[in-house]
């Protein structure tokens, strides 16, 4: 069986909204929509959450029905209707029965008069017996610990703010002050305790700002201080598969970890269509691709691989690509022009096959638009290396 290498881009997810409030559908408001456990152990047995959900219209909202992703989640929620300004409740257990491992589940959850479920995780590792601090924080910048420095925020639409936390230590003998300088337009970050006691851990909140200046996948950047100093990160953290994963090979940020500096947040920014009306919504673009995935034949590497796919703008509205964001730095995609309704289109792009090992490649392009119906389109590219 020939192994399959998938370029995507494999960052550590560390926790989301639980400081700033998410606003959906302009019905409720959510103190959370991930909760992190972070580090627990299977002695602890069961562990809970709870997610608030507050009514933000004029009218009575009712939470229909919650829906766990597995059996080893249970989850309960208000019954009754919450009525405008009122809050309601949707806790969840994880049972913690199945072994040291890394889980992540989901809850779906079906809110009257949304037309989509909203999804909420919780997330977390269970271990077998207590690890000693470092071991649990391997990248170290002095005495601050940190699990990834790689951290993905989600998905936000314009207007938007999304917002997240992960934990951090203090792996010295002393209080640690930390600021940071350098931090990215758009980022903001807070510390849930400053000076951090010595071999203690903290919450660092981060809130990203959707701006018209950033469609796509986007980079924040911020350089810890600690104690005054900045430090360069030492120390690479253990990649924690969840089971059924497939293996990857990753290409990560090349301004990011060991011998850097600097800590990353990234998510994708799309345009906002949730008060678009059903005849707004069929009045826009449309893009229909011929194919969705290019296949090309196998070739040694070295070689460069030209790449195109067609498309036809169906839509009653001008076709605009805000952003193209192919999975691997490898491909090079070609900037396209707006395309009017019923008029055809082209994305021309080239891979650069030069040391890529043997086997078989697939790469994601993910493509940001105007488009209402397909504000994300993802494009495929697949062959094989000799």
């Amino acid at each position: 069986m020939k192994k399959l290498y998938r370029l995507f881009i494999i960052y550590a997810v560390i926790c989301c909204p639980a400081i700033a409030q998410t606003k959906i559908g302009g019905l409720v408001e959510l103190d959370r929509t991930v909760y992190d456990f972070g580090d627990i152990q299977i002695s602890q047995g069961a562990v809970s959450c709870s997610y608030n959900v507050k009514n933000i219209s004029t009218k009575n909202v009712t939470i229909f029905n919650v829906i766990t992703s597995c059996g080893c989640t249970e989850a309960r929620w208000t019954k009754e209707a919450i009525k405008p300004g009122s809050t309601g409740t949707i806790t969840a257990t994880y049972k913690n029965e199945d072994g040291p491992y890394p889980f992540d589940k989901t809850l779906t959850v079906y809110i009257s008069d949304m037309k989509q479920p909203v999804v909420l995780r919780l997330r977390g590792v269970a271990h077998e017996k207590t690890l000693p601090l470092s071991e649990m924080y391997p990248i170290h910048f002095g005495a601050l610990g940190m699990k990834s420095v790689e951290i993905k925020g989600g998905s936000m639409s314009q207007g938007q703010q999304k917002s997240g936390e992960l934990k951090i230590a203090n792996l010295g003998g002393t209080a640690m002050d930390l600021t940071f300088a350098d931090v990215s337009d758009g980022l903001s970050l807070k510390l849930s305790t400053n000076p951090i006691p010595a071999g203690a851990t903290a919450t660092l909140s981060y809130t990203m700002t959707a701006s018209r200046e950033r469609w796509g996948k986007n980079w924040y950047y911020a350089t810890p201080v600690v104690n005054g100093r900045k430090f360069k990160a030492s120390g690479k953290a253990a990649r924690n598969v969840n089971r059924g994963e497939e293996a990857v090979l990753a290409e990560p940020n090349p301004r990011l970890g060991e011998g850097h500096g600097e800590i990353g947040f990234w998510g994708y920014t799309k345009e906002d269509f949730s008060g678009w009306t059903r005849e707004q919504k069929s009045a826009g673009a449309n893009p229909i691709f011929e194919s969705s995935t290019f296949s090309f034949n196998p070739v040694k590497a070295g070689t460069k691989v030209d790449i195109s796919f067609d498309y036809t703008n169906s839509g009653k509205s001008t076709l605009k690509f805000y952003k193209l964001d192919p999975d691997s730095s490898r491909v090079r995609v070609e900037s396209v022009s707006d395309v009017q309704p019923g008029g055809k289109g082209k994305i021309k792009a080239t891979l650069d096959t030069a040391g890529l090992p043997a086997g078989e490649v697939l790469i994601v392009v993910t493509i940001t638009t105007n488009a209402p119906l397909r504000p994300l389109v993802n494009l495929y590219i697949s062959g094989f290396i000799k």
